[in-house]
């Protein structure tokens, strides 16, 4: 019979290094009160441009309730606004407000820096090949 060990496990290990990611965003960051996923819708809205809150879940691989809470919260500081379509009321488009441009500008450099951060000691080919497999893992099977 096999030894199972939690922590030689993948998933046990994958935590762990998001664990460290999360520690050292809150600890970097300069806005206190964003978190590092507020901070992912932040900045997919500004790459997708106004989108629904389906397209910024799938940009950012946040489920639909937990991305709707986020907007919530953003929408509460002023850095994301909601535009219900007209024609159809169910359809809602998000997009950043001047507030939220103006926040994600001034934090992306730090955003890169946590990246940096994160990846530690590693050397630029042991980067590469993390984030390479770290891709591959996190792509969506096809049968």
């Amino acid at each position: 019979m096999s030894r199972y060990e939690v922590s030689e496990q993948i998933g046990h290990l994958l935590r762990k290094a998001y664990q460290r990611h999360l520690a050292i965003f809150s600890q970097t960051i300069d806005d206190p009160q964003l978190t590092a996923v507020q901070f992912a819708v932040l900045s997919a809205s500004r790459r997708l441009g106004p989108s629904s809150m389906s397209d910024l879940g799938k940009a950012t691989a946040i489920d639909a309730a937990t991305v709707r809470g986020i907007i919530e919260r953003l929408r509460a500081r002023e850095l994301i606004a909601l535009q219900t379509n007209p024609d159809d009321r169910r359809k809602v488009t998000v997009q950043l407000t001047r507030a939220g441009e103006s926040l994600v500008e001034e934090i992306t450099p730090t955003a890169l820096r946590i990246s940096e951060l994160t990846m530690g000691e590693l050397n630029e080919a042991e980067r590469v090949a993390v984030l390479y497999l770290l891709r591959k893992l996190s792509a969506p099977d096809v049968e």
